[in-house]
């Protein structure tokens, strides 16, 4: 066998897979309900220009993790509690654009040594050090299975509830505070939603790529459909896509899961810009031989 050979074997290999396959059950479920959260908050995130603060919360996010593994307690727990002081912290110190980036920029090199020290201190096993940073195809179990899912719908119902004003005033916000809506409060209440969802999908992706499930598949979305309606519905399908596939392409090789889920999401946002460029170039051309009334 040749290093090619024996590389792509290690990147793709489906020996033995309808055994396997029994084994991530829990993380396909867990995949399509990150699918639909990642999906969702990744509106809002692009609409209000959060991305750096998704990375700065996965980053406390990880700390958290970290800190439960080495105490021997949950980590969803962990993470979901680290999200939540990050989010809090941020969205009260950073209500404007500048202010924003300088918290995150102190929080995430501070969360990411956290990080790495209990880690350090951590005498198990490798593999679930490396998980926190990359992802695990079968980390989830069933105790961190309801941890996920109800979580998942509590996230759900807050964007259902907050959705129409959150998305008002993300779009204008000083129309929208004219017009009596509490954009702070919004903007708070959604950094505390946003803080939920980085720490779910740091559970299968790994903080160091959770950019690629709640950022990528709504930028993708966003460069092909500007509808209030289709555009949360392409971003949970990409999202959904992204982290199904991943998972079912990880399972039969020796890969953490994270190269996969971004590798799709990626080959996503790809295409949904080269269609969307394409498309605004035929109508910018039909505009253009349309004659004219004298």
């Amino acid at each position: 066998m040749t290093i090619a050979d024996g590389i792509w074997h290690q990147v793709f290999s489906f020996d033995h897979y309808g055994e396997l396959l029994a084994l991530v059950r829990n993380s396909l479920i867990a995949g399509a309900a990150l699918g639909l959260v990642g999906g969702l908050a990744g509106v809002f995130v692009i609409m209000r220009d959060l991305p750096f603060a998704v990375h700065g919360i996965s980053e406390l996010s990880f700390a958290g993790a970290s800190a439960a593994l080495l105490l021997g307690t949950n980590i969803v727990a962990g993470s979901i509690t680290g999200s939540l002081l990050a989010a809090g912290v941020i969205g009260v110190l950073g209500t404007r654009a500048r202010d924003r980036n300088s918290v995150i920029g102190i929080i995430m090199p501070f969360g990411l040594g956290l990080g790495v020290l209990f880690l350090a201190l951590y005498k198990g096993r490798a593999a679930n050090k490396f998980g926190l940073l990359t992802g695990q195809i079968v980390a989830v179990d069933t105790p961190q299975m309801a941890w996920l899912l109800s979580t998942s719908v509590v996230v759900v119902i807050a964007l259902a509830v907050i959705w129409r004003p959150l998305a008002f005033a993300s779009a204008d916000p000083d129309v929208a505070e004219a017009r009596g809506v509490p954009v702070r409060g919004l903007s708070i209440a959604f950094m505390l939603v946003l803080g939920l969802a980085v720490a779910l999908s740091v559970q299968i992706v790994g903080a160091l790529l959770v950019l690629s499930l709640v950022t990528t598949p709504a930028a993708a979305a966003a460069r092909v459909t500007a509808s209030p309606v289709l555009l949360p519905v392409l971003s949970v399908l990409f999202a959904t896509a992204s982290i199904e596939g991943g998972i079912l392409l990880a399972l039969g090789s020796s890969i953490p899961i994270s190269p996969y889920v971004t590798t799709i999401s990626f080959g996503i946002y790809v295409v949904c810009r080269l269609t969307g460029r394409y498309g605004t170039g035929r109508r910018g051309a039909r505009r253009r031989t349309v004659p004219q009334p004298a």
